[in-house]
């Protein structure tokens, strides 16, 4: 190697440069990857809040609705599934625990307008206000979770990065979805029958 000749010293500043480019790529990777872990850790954090939550209102509720007791279970039974999907990492898993569970906290507070008792009990007052306040928390950062994860997958399936992303295996994404039961308007004549 002659390195009194420019074409040398062409080709070697030529790969230091693709060299340095392609280790930006990689850490702008790594640093995308871990945005989508964190996105996933912050909605863990209202899930887990939540099902702590949850049982203390079905305990509330189930001193007054008697007659409710399927709805009660329903939601308990939701509760197990979102925290199995939960622990799996399983995103869509979540997403259909998630589904069930939504409709059925839905009923449950639908029902227990007719219940004033139960509607004027402080406690209930509380936990409704706190499960609603992580269900906002929850739609919030699923929204940023999916955001993350868009990010990730298009920039993975982009040239030059998709180059970067399969020599060091750097994998795509779920997004955390509802079923389109959720999406659906509520017939709340229907929950009251």
């Amino acid at each position: 190697m002659d390195l009194t000749n420019p074409v040398t010293w062409a080709i070697i500043a030529v790969l230091v440069v693709a060299g340095l480019y392609a280790i930006v790529l990689y850490n702008q990777l790594v640093s995308i990857k871990h945005a989508v872990s964190q996105a996933w850790a912050n909605i863990d954090v209202l899930l887990r809040q939540r099902h702590e939550e949850l049982p203390k209102l079905v305990e509330a509720c189930r001193r007054y609705m008697q007659h409710e007791q399927e709805t009660l279970e329903r939601v308990v039974a939701a509760r197990g599934a979102v925290a199995q999907a939960r622990e799996r990492s399983d995103v869509k898993g979540l997403g259909q625990a998630e589904t069930v569970l939504r409709a059925g906290l839905g009923q449950l507070f639908a029902l227990a307008e007719n219940y004033p008792e139960l509607k004027a009990n402080e406690s209930f007052r509380h936990l409704q206000e706190r499960i609603t306040g992580l269900e906002n928390g929850i739609a919030d950062r699923r929204e940023l979770y999916n955001a993350a994860v868009n990010i990730n997958n298009v920039r993975i399936e982009q040239f030059p990065d998709v180059l970067i992303a399969r020599m060091f295996s750097f994998p795509s994404a779920d997004l955390l979805q509802f079923s389109e039961a959720e999406k659906a308007d509520v017939d709340i004549r229907a929950l009251f029958s």
